[in-house]
């Protein structure tokens, strides 16, 4: 598996800043957009599940799993990235995942965050 296959963000100097944190050294906050989310929704095919199942028994990685969750988390932060935009905003700040099962049919992963404004100080 590359690096692709097993992680994600931002590559460099994005046009919108993603963080975790709730301010950003070196830039002050001028406007609060407010809430933004991406979400998404994705079902597990029939082979992936039934390699799971085996490879469950005899322990390791689903590397299948884990590829298909990394797709499905990128997927849905770069939705809050394009709702962010969309907005004006050039920063998230306290960017987060939520991540459930929905309806037992998939797993629903949801990207959010606050939109703002940033300046340099």
């Amino acid at each position: 598996m590359g690096l692709d296959d097993y992680g994600g963000g931002q590559g460099p100097q994005p046009d919108v800043l993603v963080v975790t944190t709730n301010d950003v050294p070196g830039y002050r906050v001028e406007q609060v957009i407010g809430e933004v989310f991406g979400l998404t929704v994705r079902s597990r095919h029939i082979g992936s599940q039934i390699g799971a199942g085996l490879k469950s028994m005899i322990g390791g990685e689903l590397k299948g799993l884990t590829k298909t969750l990394v797709q499905t988390r990128n997927q849905a932060m770069e939705r809050l990235v394009e709702q962010a935009r969309a907005r004006g905003a050039n920063a998230v700040l306290m960017f987060r995942f939520d991540v459930t099962e929905a309806a037992d049919v998939g797993t629903e992963v949801c990207a959010y965050g606050t939109a703002v404004v940033l300046a340099r100080e």
